[in-house]
């Protein structure tokens, strides 16, 4: 092997021979050869190649991992290239020897094998196939097509071996001259005819098309531009040798370009700040958060292997050194205790990242930022601000806050381990105070939940614990300064007086007479140490029978109780007195007498119902009816009835039961009409009472099916007196309203008549439409009575015309004002003359309507003044007259002289 300015000259690497007769030599794992050499020049670059050290695995999966003797200056890759770990000069022309080791990662196996590696100069060793470079002439690596041999038939054939191509080793971003030469390919069968030799594949004449070229005719195989690992790590090209008839005389042979990673991409964080948290006082060792960065180039070799460390940590507190990295995997702990978020929140760290496995030398490096947040556990207790709180209460007041408890907390606010919880441990046997958390101040309100009696307890001492929502961290307990003590006082008030009992019953019997003392109803002030007097009034009495003395209390009737009154309900009658005092202010109270009213026989019954109807011939004649008592059962039923001797000759009474008796009629027929029937009834009290009770019975005809047909029966069904003259006066208002209508349509009729017009539209045929479209022989056929269309004055006289004929709209019968006749002569002054005339006759007319109607002021005809309209000429002939006596008729008529009185103009 031999290398010369960074290009690997391997001829041969390792290959297995098998032979047919011998078997097959056992395969044994270790490096292909005990020495390699290599010739390299005395200026070496950062990341060039210098050597691959083959390792044979016999198929085993093995887990190599290569270390070098001298990795300061050699470092191996993963693959067993040996690249230039710097850019420096070999010293001297010594050769420089190394120990290259593998090691097994699983079974822990090791092996070696050593690398000499010779400086050269312009002399090449003998035997090498090279060519020049820019610096020096340099030989180019030349690879031979397989050789085949012929067998007895004289066909040639491949030989039983196999050949392994070593792969051409190409530095990424080389600077050039391009193209380069990398390699010569060449076929012995080249010394007895031309061939031409070609190369296909990626990067050849597939995309990317043109990386590599080869010279058909040398077989001289460049690359035209530089390579980029990180686009195309490896290029798999194919050789081809045909003669000039394009016919193959070689077997295509695989040619392999790797492209040698150099060191030109420096680490890139996946984030450029990283964000963390840690809880406070956080052991050594506790994980924090992992930061990552990237590295495009060779991750299996020192370019791309990257180490981590903290360059800086902001603030330096409690110590400069809180937290480190994994070198390797970028995992952020712990090292050192004391985290308190009290102190220190918020911790901002630089991290760097550097590829070359860290080296500082030629490694490339890039930097991010770790801001990890110090979150907060209860560590620390709330502490009351004072240790003792005061406050005062009235007595019997509830939901009041007696004091205001204030606590200290450093933790963060408004979190469970900030929010605190007060409990009272002491001095509050029976629970008359809770102290609630307010959620804005987190002070702990003390507040009366029961009332508290002065006369009991004057005075309170609670003892009061603060917590908080969320549990002490482990290790921490609660200081003194968490228990407060409370001390409160109670402050007398004026309190109402209370009757005892409340209410009070009293069981009586009715009937207790008028000024009976019932009882005494006094009231206790529970103010004991205030010396009171308390007043004694009315408060509630619904029948007025009591009275109460407003010195002492004592209860005395106003009228005879009885238990019938509708102020008694289920035998219980209340009352309600008020008791006072004379504090400042004044205080009362209630209390309420009830009076449990025992039942006297002292109402008699009475018989219902006490209206009933037979019929004159019943068949039975018989009505049922009972008793009734206001009393209570034991003075009411059952009861005895008895009719009077002057009733039982009509009449015959039948008791049916203690409650019940009947009513028939003892003879055969009874005149119509309303008899009322004396019962007595006694009712069963130990005094028993009786009362003649009547029973108003009808008794009416009957029909078939046994009910009444008079019209008397209408009063028996229920319609009294007062209901029949509400339907007489309402049948009377709807006649007087009818009367009024009729009335009025006659009046309205009356003025309708006298609006009317004075000439009949029957005989006036004036203003009239006529009908002239129907088919005839003109005007002539129409037979019309034309003297209709004559002057007033020469139509008939009203007198003649008969009764009942008059037109409505006709003038009546009177002496008829003279109306103004028009003089014939064309003077503008006349017309106005004559409207005003006109006028003033028509308002001086006695038979004029007294509404605005059309005034008939001339007619047409053989009497009309204004002459025939026969005599009318064309409107040619006007031209001749004279019409400039318009202009003197004023602005209204002056258009008309000007159309008419103009000049031809």
């Amino acid at each position: 092997m031999y290398l010369k300015g960074g290009v690997l000259l391997t001829l041969l690497a390792a290959f297995q021979i098998s032979t047919e007769g011998r078997g097959t030599q056992l395969c044994k794992p270790g490096f292909s050869e005990d020495v390699y050499h290599a010739e390299i020049s005395e200026s070496l670059i950062e990341g060039q190649a210098l050597l691959n050290v083959r390792f044979v695995d016999c198929g085993r999966s093995v887990r190599l991992q290569y270390k070098s003797s001298d990795p300061a200056d050699f470092r191996i890759g993963d693959d067993g290239v040996l690249y230039a770990a710097r850019s420096f000069q070999v010293p001297g022309a010594q050769p420089v020897q190394l120990v290259v080791r593998a090691k097994d990662e699983g079974s822990e196996e090791l092996w070696q094998t050593h690398v000499k590696l010779t400086p050269t100069t312009s002399d090449t060793p003998q035997g090498a196939k090279v060519l020049s470079t820019p610096e020096a002439p340099q030989q180019v690596r030349e690879i031979l097509f397989p050789p085949r041999h012929a067998d007895g038939s004289g066909v040639l054939k491949r030989m039983r071996r196999d050949w392994v191509i070593p792969a051409i080793n190409v530095a990424e971003n080389f600077r050039g001259p391009f193209p380069q030469e990398l390699v010569r390919i060449r076929s012995d069968r080249d010394k007895n005819r031309l061939l031409r030799y070609s190369v296909t594949g990626p990067g050849a004449d597939q995309p990317p098309t043109g990386i590599f070229i080869i010279n058909p005719i040398s077989g001289q195989m460049s690359v035209t531009k530089p390579l980029d690992r990180e686009q195309i790590s490896s290029f798999h090209l194919r050789a081809h040798a045909v003669d000039l008839n394009g016919n193959q005389v070689e077997n295509p042979i695989d040619i392999i370009v790797n492209v040698i990673d150099m060191n030109d991409n420096r680490p890139e964080f996946v984030h450029q700040i990283w964000n963390g948290s840690v809880p406070e006082i956080s052991k050594p060792g506790t994980y924090v958060m992992t930061v990552t960065s990237i590295d495009k180039d060779d991750p299996n070799s020192a370019n791309g292997i990257l180490r981590y460390k903290i360059l800086s940590q902001t603030p330096e507190s409690p110590s400069s050194n809180m937290f480190t990295i994994n070198n390797k995997t970028g995992d952020i702990i712990t090292v050192a205790a004391g985290l308190d978020r009290e102190k220190v929140q918020q911790y901002t760290l630089i991290i760097q990242a550097t590829d070359m496995e860290g080296s500082p030398t030629y490694g490339l490096s890039n930097t991010a930022t770790a801001v990890i947040k110090v979150t907060d556990v209860n560590d620390n207790p709330p502490e009351f601000t004072p240790d003792t709180f005061y406050g005062e209460v009235p007595e019997n007041r509830v939901n009041l806050i007696v004091a205001n408890l204030t606590v200290t907390d450093k933790d963060k606010p408004n979190t469970r381990a900030w929010n605190a919880v007060y409990k009272i441990t002491g001095g509050d046997t029976f629970g008359l105070f809770s102290v609630p958390t307010d959620p804005t101040t987190n002070e702990g309100l003390v507040t009366v939940v029961k009332p508290i009696d002065y006369e009991m307890s004057r005075t309170f001492q609670l003892t009061v614990v603060a917590e908080n929502e969320e549990p002490l961290a482990r290790g921490i307990h609660l200081p003194r300064q968490s228990t407060a003590t409370v001390s409160i006082k109670v402050i007398d008030v004026n309190e109402s007086p209370e009757f005892h009992p409340n209410p009070k019953l009293l069981r009586l019997e009715e009937g207790t007479p008028f000024d009976s003392v019932l009882t005494v109803f006094s009231a206790q002030d529970p103010d004991r140490f205030m010396q009171q007097i308390i007043r004694y009034s009315k408060l509630s009495d619904p029948a007025n029978w009591l009275s109460i003395d407003p010195a002492n209390g004592r209860i005395r009737t106003m009228a005879v109780l009885d238990r019938e009154s509708p102020y008694v309900t289920n035998n219980l009658y209340n009352a309600t007195f008020l008791a006072t005092d004379n504090g400042i202010p004044p205080a009362s109270g209630t209390g309420t007498l009830q009076i449990y009213l025992l039942d006297i026989n002292d109402n008699a019954p009475y018989v219902y119902p006490q209206e009933a109807e037979v019929c004159e011939k019943p068949d039975p004649n018989a009505i049922n009816f009972t008793a009734l008592d206001r009393d209570l059962s034991r003075n009411a039923g059952p009861f005895a009835f008895e009719l009077p001797a002057e009733v039982r000759k009509n009449w015959t009474l039948t008791r049916l039961s203690g409650e019940y008796a009947q009513l028939s009629l003892k003879i055969g027929f009874l005149d119509s009409g309303i008899y009322e029937i004396p019962i007595v009834i006694t009712d069963s009290g130990n005094l028993p009472l009786s009362n003649t009770s009547y029973l108003r019975v009808k008794v009416c005809q009957c029909d078939h099916a046994g009910d009444c047909t008079d019209v008397e029966r209408i009063i028996a069904a229920g319609l009294g007196t007062g209901a029949i003259i509400a339907i007489l006066l309402c049948i009377i208002i709807l006649l007087i309203l009818v009367l009024l209508f009729v009335v009025w349509m006659k009046r309205r009729d009356k003025e309708r008549q006298a609006k009317q017009l004075l000439i009949d539209p029957e005989d006036d045929v004036r203003d009239n439409i006529l009908k002239y479209d129907e088919e005839g022989g003109g005007e002539e056929d129409q037979d019309y009575d034309l003297s209709q269309l004559q002057q007033p004055d020469t139509v008939e006289p009203d007198t003649i015309k008969p009764v009942g004929i008059r037109r409505l709209d006709e003038r009546p019968i009177h002496p008829e004002p003279q109306y103004p006749i028009r003089s014939a002569a064309p003077h503008p002054g006349d017309i106005g003359d004559f409207i005003n005339e006109g006028l003033k006759a028509a308002d001086n007319d006695p038979t004029a309507p007294p509404y605005d109607s059309l005034l008939v002021f001339d007619y047409e005809g053989s009497g009309s003044t204004a002459g025939s309209l026969s005599s009318l000429n064309s409107s040619s002939s006007g031209g001749d007259q004279d019409y400039d006596y318009l202009n003197d008729w004023g602005p209204r008529f002056k258009k008309l002289a000007d159309m008419y009185g103009g000049s031809d103009d």
